[in-house]
């Protein structure tokens, strides 16, 4: 409101006291709180809002009840005789009425003294020239006119309507508080009362007493108050607010736990290390407040319309005032109503609604399907996405290895035993390796329930596996070099292995001293809902492509299973920008779904980045978007999301303009030829019905389904 006001930390406005100063950084100059321009949406928005003008309308409804009995239409209605003072009896209750609508000119003065004139100057210009005149024929006999009448309906259909708006706003949800709702209000917190024989006492503070250090204890259905390691205890934990994934996961002594994990058996004492704003809840509110703080350029559109509106209307009000009153040769009260329904009228409501009331459902929406926009404006850009270049390994796939395959050379009666001989050799030697592929081969049999045997005489063999030997038979588990030296391969094994090769899999053999046993084939497993999303990707009409640092052989074997368009191979993580710039010169708009860390280069690059990951990596700074689930199918969602919503700013700017581009001439009086005439009462009424209207349908997203 105040641009002038600077200071280096958040609060109230020093010069009006009222409006919140809003922190905004600067590269060069750092930080500081500043006071926006006047946001009609955000004043009239809200319960306590709601009930201001709820309270003013119900009052100014009571006063309506003496008014109209004695004007003028209310006396010859119910045939009584005109008395003595009337119109001082008028005046008084017209006053009282006036006085409930000041509200509007408390709103205006913000406009005026930040030179940004809009609906509250055209309201406050409309309610004051008609009640000032009236009070001047009230003391001049000679100018005949009152529509006090008129004015306290205008005031009367004013306030209904804004408190239509504020409940309705109120209605599309706050996102900080979906997000509030997810921490309990108070915490177990632990405190040792003797620390020798170390006696434990429990009690119970309010979260925001909680540091970093304290440790709490969650009980069997509570929430985790903040990020932490668990100390003690052992339980089941539903973290779908954060992962989206309904399935409990079990948390033991170690492990991390989030702030808002539900706690569903057993009880755990969990040690904070990351309270308030920097825990995962903390971290998602503060990426809410940025996104609230930015602004889509459609906004921004709906605000240049709305100050051309206000100058539009008074110079269309002006005009229909000399028109009718110097050229028509009407009474001068005939002029002045016109002129005070084009400024009733016109009132911008409408279209200052229309897109804050969307970014706000939209903002929630995003919120409970786990995507955080820190810039409202991406949305635009996400609508009109050709392109979206994902990170290979953790984005569509696992990010670790995973035995995918197990060959046996034994005969086909006897398959099985050969596999499971494959299986109980392998998991033997590789117990004894630190090597990534051995552990997974032994992270295989584990979950097999496979134990591994007694080995002696094992030897590493550096480059190329290993050997030992298992009861009285010697084993080898390695790659293609050590079968070579051991000249154990046949054409059948090497058409085998070189199958699985060009599909992308790494493969070890495991032999004996005679001949190769068998295969095991290994691989980055691919996430199951990835060939989902490209296949959702494409029904958008959307290309994918893939960058990862891996061969080519790998990259475009995974790139032929899930259909991917491009597959950039061989690539190094500081290196992934420029196969992003290189789409983006043929022309194609860029989505980057990355990590957020060893992409960051390439999400900057990209027309949006987006950072994918879950728990507390959600504030990853590198990307425009945050999505909390390692799902990739939320990009597919994120990209109907933006249609849906732009589409809703869209519908709502153009009944907004369509409605005043109608309204305006009618309210000026040119469709009086063919008998058709607004009054201000009417016209107040109209204005709000179309503020309204632009809010329910800005609602209607809350029902929309984001699948593709």
């Amino acid at each position: 409101m105040h641009p002038e006001i600077k200071q280096d930390h958040p609060g109230k406005c020093p010069k009006c006291g009222g409006m919140d100063l809003v922190l905004q950084h600067h590269e060069t100059h750092g930080s500081h709180a500043t006071h926006e321009s006047h946001d009609h949406s955000a004043m009239m928005a809200g319960p306590q809002a709601a009930g201001d003008f709820l309270r003013r309308f119900l009052i100014v409804t009571l006063l309506l009840a003496p008014l109209i009995a004695t004007s003028k239409l209310g006396i010859k209605f119910m045939g009584m005789p005109d008395f003595a003072g009337r119109n001082y009896v008028e005046f008084t209750v017209a006053t009282a009425i006036f006085y409930f609508g000041l509200v509007f000119f408390q709103h205006a003065r913000h406009e005026w003294m930040a030179r940004k004139y809009g609906m509250m100057t055209l309201v406050s210009l409309a309610v004051g020239a008609g009640y000032l005149f009236s009070a001047a024929s009230t003391f001049i006999p000679s100018l005949k006119t009152e529509f006090y009448l008129e004015i306290s309906t205008l005031i009367w259909v004013l306030l209904f309507g804004h408190f239509l708006e504020a409940k309705s706003s109120t209605a599309a949800g706050d996102a900080l508080k979906e997000v509030a709702k997810l921490l309990p209000k108070q915490a177990h917190r632990i405190r040792t009362k003797d620390e020798g024989r170390r006696m434990k006492a429990i009690e119970d503070v309010d979260i925001e007493e909680l540091k970093a250090g304290d440790a709490v204890l969650v009980k069997p259905g509570e929430k985790v108050p903040a990020d932490g390691v668990i100390l003690v205890g052992a339980a089941n934990f539903n973290e779908s607010h954060i992962t989206g994934e309904s399935r409990p996961v079990s948390r033991k002594p170690g492990d991390r736990t989030i702030a808002g994990a539900i706690c569903l058996d057993g009880s755990v004492e969990v040690r904070l290390d990351k309270v308030g704003d920097n825990s995962t809840i903390g971290q998602i509110k503060q990426l809410i407040s940025q996104a609230q703080q930015t602004k889509p350029t459609v906004q921004k559109i709906a605000d240049k319309a709305a100050s051309i509106l206000t100058f539009t209307a008074l110079g269309v009000g002006l005009t229909a005032l000399i028109y009718w009153s110097l050229i028509a040769g009407q009474p001068l009260v005939f002029g002045l109503t016109l002129a005070i329904t084009v400024l009733v009228i016109a009132c911008p409501h409408a279209l200052g609604l229309a897109i804050p009331t969307v970014s706000t459902i939209a903002t929630t929406l995003a919120v409970k399907n786990g995507v955080f926009l820190k810039d409202l404006a991406k949305l635009e850009v996400i609508k009109k996405a050709t392109y979206v270049i994902f990170d290979k390994t953790g984005t569509l796939t696992k990010g670790e290895f995973g035995v995918t395959k197990i060959v046996s050379f034994e005969r086909p009666g006897l398959a099985k035993q050969g596999q499971a001989l494959i299986e109980q050799v392998a998991a033997s030697l590789e117990v004894h390796s630190s090597h990534v592929i051995g552990l997974s081969i032994v992270k295989y049999a584990k979950e097999k329930g496979i134990s591994a045997k007694p080995v002696v005489n094992f030897k590493n063999l550096a480059g190329k596996g290993a050997e030992g030997t298992i009861g009285k038979m010697k084993y080898a588990v390695g790659n293609l070099r050590l079968m070579e030296e051991k000249k154990l391969l046949v054409s059948e094994t090497k058409e085998t292995y070189r199958r699985l090769a060009d599909a992308g899999d790494t493969t070890v053999f495991i032999a004996d001293e005679k001949r190769v046993l068998g295969l095991i084939s290994l691989s980055d497993q691919v996430k199951p809902e990835s060939a989902q999303t490209i296949n959702n990707l494409h029904r958008l009409g959307v290309k994918a492509a893939m960058v990862t640092g891996d061969n080519r052989q790998v990259a475009e074997g995974v790139g032929k299973q899930l259909g991917i368009d491009t597959v950039f191979a061989e690539v190094l993580p500081a290196d992934k920008y420029k196969y992003v710039r290189e789409l983006q010169d043929k022309g194609e708009i860029v989505v980057m779904v990355g990590d957020g860390v060893n992409d960051a280069p390439a999400l900057k690059q990209a027309n949006v980045g987006v950072a994918i990951g879950a728990g507390t990596d959600v504030a990853v700074e590198a990307g425009d978007v945050v999505l909390t689930r390692s799902n990739p199918e939320d990009v597919a969602k994120l990209v109907i999301l933006s249609r849906k919503v732009y589409r809703k700013m869209i519908e709502n700017l153009l009944w907004a303009t369509g409605y005043n581009v109608l309204a305006i001439p009618a309210a000026a009086g040119l469709f009086i030829p063919w008998g058709f005439r607004l009054t201000p009462g009417l016209g107040a009424f109209l204005m709000s019905l179309s503020s309204v209207i632009v809010v329910i349908n800005a609602m209607a997203l809350k029902k929309v389904r984001l699948n593709a």
